[in-house]
């Protein structure tokens, strides 16, 4: 079945752009927004409204299938491409893709999405964002030619073991104790994420902030918790122990068995535990660590985040043992397929997929992605998008209930 037409559309996404440099220059808050001058090129605002591209493909019977275009929410820092606004690549996808995409195959995803990622236009790559959403709405267009799920195609296609619910990890943004409650309400798998970003407000100089609040989160869990609810306790701080502790291997690793006991009887996970500077130190210093904290006998999970970005990203994190589990950041993939490869790379070398992404995504690639992380067995899936809690966490857990109901029906 052929792709007949192509329609775009301009849309928000579930949180917003925000220019990091300036932040980190000493922007100040007032309520949600910040004060200041932007300096990251492309923002009128340090803080501005998250902006997608729907991009919907018409199928020959008539069915359509739809992808969001959306980035990060640091969106032009880092050696990312620069901010996604609607108006400007609405107009770039009319010109340069609309034509291809008419005529294609739509049974054939991985076909159709290993050429999208190679594309060039003007000698350049497309923008990650367009990347992300046109493979999308092509997953989905084979999934409707299929008449089958699109973890069904994932399936089929990187010939996968089954499709089974995964973990789903909620987060909290700032708000980590009233957003706590509503992940134990509701039984989230791996909770808080918590945003530990500050040493001196967050973590404490000697991280008796952290332990405090990893002491209150067990005991909420055993207050508010049901008999037999065991979450895993996934804290993401930013890089803040390495802060605090001067990226020293041995000083970081007893710190964390510090917190792993005070976490006990739940599995306690680190995200992100230093941040130093580049990569090629990053994976050098996280693979230290990870081996301290086994010589240590510790049972605390590392996830690599800093510098941990594209699929050959993970693959050297991968190779060099740096840290127990790789976060496999969505949009920073480009099409939907790299995010299958690099879920089944971990898997098959014993570490943990981590199918994360960003809290300035949409319901559409919310669903897409965790269609993607079920038929390749991810360790685990972001709930998202949004800081709230409860919509992302809806999104998803019903995402896998929908697809595991239709996959398996007779």
């Amino acid at each position: 079945m052929k792709i007949i037409d192509v329609i775009c559309s301009e849309g928000r996404t579930g949180f917003y752009f925000d220019d990091q440099k300036a932040i980190k220059m000493g922007a100040t808050t007032d309520g949600l927004a910040y004060i200041g001058e932007p300096v990251t090129e492309g923002f009128k605002s340090i803080r501005v409204p998250g902006e997608s591209i729907s991009v919907q493909l018409v199928l020959e019977d008539g069915s359509v299938a739809v992808g969001d275009c959306a980035a990060v929410q640091y969106s032009g820092a880092g050696g990312r491409d620069p901010l996604f606004l609607a108006k400007d690549y609405i107009p770039f996808i009319e010109k340069n893709l609309v034509a291809w995409l008419k005529g294609l195959e739509a049974e054939s995803f991985l076909k159709n999405a290993e050429e999208l990622d190679a594309m060039e236009v003007d000698g350049k790559r497309l923008h990650t964002a367009i990347r992300y959403g046109v493979s999308q709405a092509l997953l989905d267009a084979a999934a409707k030619a299929k008449k089958v799920t699109m973890a069904e195609v994932i399936k089929d296609e990187f010939n996968t073991a089954g499709i089974s619910r995964r973990p789903i990890f909620t987060q909290s943004g700032d708000d980590r104790y009233l957003n706590a409650d509503k992940m134990i309400i509701k039984h989230a798998d791996v909770l808080p994420h918590a945003l530990i970003n500050n040493v001196e407000t967050k973590l404490g100089k000697d991280g008796s902030i952290l332990a405090d609040y990893v002491k209150w989160l067990a005991n909420r869990i055993k207050t508010l918790g049901e008999e037999g609810y065991n979450p895993r306790i996934h804290i993401d701080v930013y890089g803040t122990i390495g802060d605090a502790f001067n990226l020293d291997a041995e000083a970081q690793a007893d710190y964390i068995i510090s917190l792993e006991k005070i976490a006990a009887p739940y599995q306690l996970v680190i995200e992100g535990p230093m941040d130093a500077g580049n990569k090629d130190k990053q994976i050098e210093c996280l693979a230290a660590l990870t081996a301290a904290l086994k010589a240590k006998n510790s049972t605390a999970l590392l996830v690599a985040d800093e510098w941990c970005n594209t699929f050959d990203d993970v693959v050297d994190f991968v190779n060099a043992n740096a840290g127990h589990i790789m976060q496999i950041k969505t949009p920073d993939l480009g099409s939907v397929h790299n995010v299958a490869k690099a879920v089944l790379y971990c898997n098959e070398r014993g570490f943990g997929s981590y199918v994360g992404g960003t809290c300035n995504e949409t319901d559409i690639s919310a669903r897409c992605t965790t269609n993607v992380a079920m038929a390749t067995e991810a360790f685990q899936v972001l709930a998202k998008p949004g800081m709230g809690v409860d919509e992302g966490y809806m999104i998803v857990n019903n995402e896998m209930n929908r697809v595991v109901a239709l996959a398996n029906r007779k």
